[in-house]
Order: structure tokens, then sequence, then C-alpha cells
């Protein structure tokens, strides 16, 4: 049996305690774009804040003697319960406020935000207070922000998903305790992601947007999120093309391995063009917009409808921008909705169901499978077909001009098999608790991906309000699994996890 393993629960419980204050913190910012407004929620949202702010102080105080190592298994630990936590005390502002009274509800709201979903069950946007709608986009970009954290520090020491090759790119951990080098890189990466919001918001305001719409949508699209300000998203802006480009431009530098972006900004434009997964990433992203152009152009009904008004494709440009735009939202995950594309035709609607398996670059706040893992696994597929005309060859799976170790090929591997496996599962949850076909099928793939926008039931003009409780727990389940990567909340469910071997 083994006994069970000793876990650095002072370590643990004091990041949480950290987490938890941020968050207390984020939320008092909240409370002062409450008040700045005068929406009549600033005391609820203070109090929220404050509570907060008073546990996760608590936390850390009483921990504060703790042994500063963090192993694989604290760092399993810390990451899922840190962001369960956070989304618990996340719905303050939503029970306090009124906004959600419901608790399911509010804790999906959370969750959906945290992990950069964009799902929601808010059925009038605009009629919820402004500080609690700031508060719901600070929850992306918090999420966003935690991700390239992630992605940077945590998961190449958790040995996750094939993140080491990302971790190549970025200094690394050595043995078990975090590098100091790997502070530098987030911070190096944190001022990319803030300044890609500040600009984004600039650009946005002098497009025509308001300032509250402008902040609250660039804290959205930087975390690959979707949360509006508006019932009818960016549909809201149809007849303003510049806001809709300006969006585009930004869901894709954030759907972009962020280490490029440092490279750009370093005036590195080799390291870009070398970059394997960017230029399947930019050239897939040019022909699945060619496609999708061209199907709406010469085959949408003319009266296909918009989500705001009915809209006639009188040009190209119009066919173009709303194909890229959708084309852009789903597959960096990030959700933004400029047209109900079910109501294309029915090739589309499976074209972009099938979209929301790919996910953006590995090191980016998008989520789903990552074009990453899709390129190692064809490029072994067609490998598999000489080595069985060769078997004593040696034919290493190469990315970015170098081997690929066959340990992370075959973690590539596992985390596919083990993503679909929970798709299907997925699926047969949702269908046991009562959605139809297509739509158990998109909840699915849109909440395990971290899409938000689906298809049938679930697709852009509705959205998650009308299930059934038991069905938006499982969706926060799936929203947490396919945000962290399956392994890092998944092995915590094993035995083997709670023993020494």
């Amino acid at each position: 049996m083994g006994s069970f393993t000793k876990l650095n629960y002072k370590i643990i419980f004091h990041l949480m305690g950290l987490l938890l204050t941020v968050n207390g913190g984020f939320i008092l910012l909240a409370a002062l774009v409450s008040f700045l407004y005068k929406d009549g929620v600033t005391a609820e949202m203070t109090l929220a804040g404050v509570i907060g702010l008073a546990i996760g102080g608590m936390i850390m105080l009483f921990t504060k003697n703790h042994r500063k190592e963090i192993k694989k298994r604290e760092g399993y630990v810390i990451v899922t319960f840190g962001w369960i936590f956070m989304s618990l005390v996340g719905t303050l502002p939503y029970l306090f406020t009124g906004a959600i009274p419901n608790f399911t509800n509010a804790f999906f709201e959370t969750m959906s935000g945290f992990t950069t979903t964009g799902a929601t069950i808010l059925q009038d946007i605009e009629s919820i207070p402004k500080g609690v709608l700031f508060w719901r986009s600070i929850t992306h970009w918090i999420g966003g922000m935690g991700i390239i954290v992630l992605a940077i520090a945590i998961l190449p020491l958790l040995g996750i998903g094939g993140m080491q090759l990302f971790a190549a790119e970025a200094p690394g951990p050595g043995g078990d305790k975090l590098h100091p080098r790997i502070t530098d890189t987030a911070k190096r990466l944190w001022l990319i992601y803030v300044g890609y919001t500040i600009a984004e918001t600039i650009l946005l305001k002098l497009a025509g947007m308001s300032f509250f719409d402008a902040i609250n949508h660039s804290l959205s699209t930087l975390a690959s999120g979707g949360f509006s300000t508006k019932n009818n998203s960016l549909a809201f802006w149809n007849d303003q093309p510049l806001i809709q480009y300006i969006v585009i431009l930004f869901m894709f530098l954030a759907g972009a391995n962020f280490v490029l972006s440092y490279f750009a900004f370093k005036l590195k434009f080799s390291k870009i063009l070398k970059d394997e997964e960017f230029k399947v990433y930019f050239l897939s992203t040019i022909g699945f917009t060619i496609i999708v152009s061209l199907v709406i152009y010469f085959q949408a009904d003319i009266s296909t409808t918009t989500i705001t008004h009915p809209m006639v494709w009188g040009s190209f440009e119009s066919a173009f921008r709303h194909a890229l735009f959708q084309v852009i939202a789903i597959v960096t995950t990030t959700g933004f909705i400029s047209a109900d594309y079910t109501a294309w035709t029915p090739f589309l609607t499976i074209f972009f169901f099938g979209l929301m398996f790919l996910g953006g670059s590995a090191g980016s706040t998008a989520g789903g499978i990552k074009i990453m893992r899709h390129l190692i696994m064809i490029k072994n597929g067609i490998l598999e077909f000489r080595r069985t005309l060769h078997p004593h060859a040696v034919l290493p799976v190469r990315y970015n001009k170098k081997g690929v170790p066959q340990t992370i090929v075959f973690n590539i591997l596992g985390f596919f098999i083990l993503y679909m496996l929970s798709f299907i599962i997925g699926t047969l949850v949702f269908s046991w608790l009562g959605l139809d076909f297509m739509t158990a099928l998109g909840g699915a793939a849109s909440t395990l991906g971290n899409v938000g926008p689906s298809i049938g039931d679930l697709g852009p003009v509705n959205n998650y309000a009308h299930l059934p409780n038991a069905a938006k727990w499982w969706s926060s389940f799936l929203m947490l699994i396919g945000r962290l990567e399956l392994f890092t909340v998944l092995i915590l469910l094993t035995p083997f996890f709670w023993r020494n071997r």
C-alpha cells in the first residue's frame, strides 16, 4: 500500500493565501470602478474585496514560517486548488451585489472567468452594474496572466503536456526549486501582457468604443476569454469594422506564444520566422479564413442574420472580416462573437466545431489542445510510415530543427488520448443530464477547450443559463481540467499521487 506522502502543506496554504490576497485586491479595484461609475453596489463590492483580503492575509500569517521548497506534488496541489479557491472567493461580488444571487450560477460564471472560457449564464449583461462587469472581465485577465506563469514556471517543473519544449525557449527550473531566472522571464511576459492590454484599450477607445467598453474588452481579449459588456458581444459593433479588426489583431497576438512577442520587441524576428508552431498558426488561420470567406460569400443565405440585425453580405470585405473574426475567435478559444456562425451553413457549423479542438500556441493564453501538440503528433505519425519500411532506422521527431525526446512525444500522445477521452466522457455526462446530441457534443468541446460559444442550444445566440445545475457543475469541472492541462487536475484523483513510492 505504501504510506501517505508528506506534503509541504505550509507552502501550499501560504501560496493559496497569496492568491486570495491578490484576488481581494482586484475585487477592491472593481469596487473603485463601481464607485467612479456610481452604480450603487460599491459597498457590497468593497465588502467582498475586504473578505478576500482578510482570508488570504490570515492564511499567509499562519503559514509564514514555511519551508521555501516546491516539489512536484505541491505544485499540482497549488495549481489545482489555487484555481478552485480563487473561483470560490470570486463568487462574492456576484452574490453580495445580487447580480447573480444563485451560488451555482455565480461559481459557473467565476470559473468561466478564471479559466478564460467566456461561457456565461447572464441573460441581460447590460443591466449588470459596471463594477461587477469589470470584476467579471478582471477574472479573465487574472486567469490569462496565471496561465503565462503556469506555462513558464510551473508546468515545466511538473513535466506537463510537452511544455518542456516551451521551457527550452524560456529559462526553466532546475531540480525541484523554482529558479530565480523564471521570475525574470515571467516579469518580462507580464510586462508584454500589460502593455498589450493598455495598447488595445487605447486603440479601441480611439476607434469609437467608450473607455469602459474598451478596457473590458481588452482584459477579455488578451486573456483569450470572451466576456463582453454587451449582450451581442462584438456583433454590437458590426457597423464599425475598425473595432473588429483591432480585436482580431489582439486575439491573434494572445493566441501566439508570448515568448515570440518578447523576441519581436527585442527585434529578433528571425526566431519568430523560424518557429514552426507560429508558421502553422499563421498559415492555418489564413487558410481557414479563405475557406470560410468563400463559403459565406457564395453559399450563405442572403438573409443570414448576425446576432443584432439582418445583414446582407454586400461585399467580400464583410464576408472576409466575419470569417477572419470567427476563425481567430474559435482557434484562440477567445469566443467573441460577430455573427451566428451556426446559421451560415451546416458545413461551417461542423467546421467551427472542429476548430474547437485546435487551440492556440503553447505559451499563449489560449486553451485547447495547442498547435504544437498537433504538429508533433502529425510528424510522429508520418515517421511511423517510414519506420514501418525501415524498422532499424533511427528517425527522431524534429521540432524547430531539434530532435524531440521520445518521452515528450509519448507525453503528447498520452495528453491527446486523455483529452479525447475527457471529451467523450464529457459528452456522455451531458447527454445523461438531459442535453440533446448536438448540445452535449458542443458543450463538452467548448468547456474542455475553454472556447465559450458552441453549437446546438449553446450556440452564439444562446448561453449556458438554461442548463440544469448538475450540468453547470460538470461544465465547471471540464473548464478547470481543460485550462490546467488535464494531468494537473486528474492526477490528484489517483490513489498513487497521495502515497510514497
